[in-house]
């Protein structure tokens, strides 16, 4: 009885986590025309004391979402390999400051003294090794949304309970 509980408890977290990674990759998918990501050695993450939360997250099958549903939406999927040096690199500069160790979560580039969040900056040259960064004159690959006008947007400016003659 108690086996039979633990196994429904274990099936409804593992069905909410697989909901969880659909909706977030088609999202992503379907509001980017590229995505990159980093290789990640999971069985080296899971060797630290962050080992659960690198279980529990299923990073290999939120990343095989992301993969096949980029392949149908046709879009653009890249992996990063392992040994870039993303959380290593100033993405202003481009100077290599060498390995941190996870608890840093900031640091100050000694070449050019920009302070960096070490997820921020290794997203920056995850974006740049894949090619995905913007034109170098800093214009945004994807245009700003524009608002729809009031007649395309579904409402016909007639009061509740009128209707057009």
């Amino acid at each position: 009885m108690a086996t039979r509980s633990v196994a429904r408890a274990h099936a409804k977290v593992a069905d909410a986590r697989r909901e969880f990674h659909h909706q977030l990759s088609t999202r992503l998918i379907s509001e980017n025309q590229g995505i990159a990501v980093e290789n990640l050695s999971v069985g080296g993450l899971a060797r630290t004391r962050l080992a659960k939360s690198v279980h529990d997250a299923g990073w290999a099958q939120f990343i095989g979402m992301l993969e096949y549903k980029a392949e149908r939406y046709g879009r653009t999927f890249i992996r990063i390999g392992r040994f870039e040096p993303t959380s290593q690199v100033c993405s202003t500069c481009g100077t290599k400051d060498g390995p941190k160790p996870l608890s840093v979560r900031e640091w100050t580039c000694t070449a050019c003294g920009t302070v960096h969040d070490r997820d921020t900056n290794a997203a920056r040259n995850i974006k740049q090794a894949a090619g995905l960064a913007a034109s170098a004159c800093g214009a945004p690959i994807r245009p700003e949304p524009v608002l729809a006008q009031r007649e395309e947007a579904g409402s016909h400016g007639f009061p509740t309970g009128h209707r057009a003659a």
